[in-house]
């Protein structure tokens, strides 16, 4: 009964955060002086739901959410969808954005509860700038027919806002994780503690 429970509840907890990767694509992408990948609010949903959902439930978010945009939504910023997508010069980035969640939730989960905001913002910027960049910049380069060193230039213009993007995710998490305890495992030493 448990397992059944905690199934349903994955599998809500999933949909709920693909949902909200969505709604961010509502907010109007740009692409400051015309490079081919726009800046959009997106990635902020990475982040937050890497950091909330840990590493098993954030993938599975994230690879629903893509596979609705291959099917065709339109659930990108923009109002972007379908398969060609997946050979834009954003490419890169989508293909990141599992991974990146990956990342940041085995960082997050690790570290285990309490939730520290410090300790959050670290594992974000690895996984949801580091990691993603690291992914999407070559990818970028390659689908624009530009230089690495050229779309390294132009991502850099993503950094300032990104960095914000992780900060807020940080705190947001924080929050969540206050709200419901439950998300994060307790580290082994601090469940032992808790007998003594």
């Amino acid at each position: 009964m448990r397992a059944a429970q905690s199934r349903t509840r994955d599998l809500a907890l999933t949909a709920t955060f693909a949902g909200f990767i969505a709604v961010l694509g509502l907010v109007p992408a740009f692409s400051p002086l015309g490079f081919p990948v726009p800046i959009t609010l997106q990635s902020l949903g990475i982040m937050l739901i890497g950091a909330v959902l840990g590493p098993r439930r954030a993938v599975a978010a994230v690879l629903f959410f893509l596979l609705l945009v291959a099917l065709g939504l339109p659930l990108l910023a923009g109002g972007r969808g379908g398969l060609g997508v997946f050979a834009s010069p954003s490419a890169g980035y989508l293909l990141g954005f599992p991974i990146a969640a990956y990342v940041i939730g085995a960082l997050v989960y690790r570290r285990g509860a309490p939730y520290q905001i410090g300790y959050g913002l670290v594992s974000i910027v690895i996984g949801g700038i580091i990691v993603l960049y690291a992914i999407g910049v070559p990818i970028t380069a390659w689908r624009a027919g530009i230089s690495l060193p050229a779309a390294m230039a132009g991502s850099a213009l993503f950094l300032l806002g990104d960095l914000a993007k992780a900060v807020l995710a940080a705190v947001v998490a924080g929050a969540v994780h206050r709200a419901d305890p439950r998300l994060l495992p307790r580290r082994p030493e601090r469940a032992l503690a808790g007998h003594a």
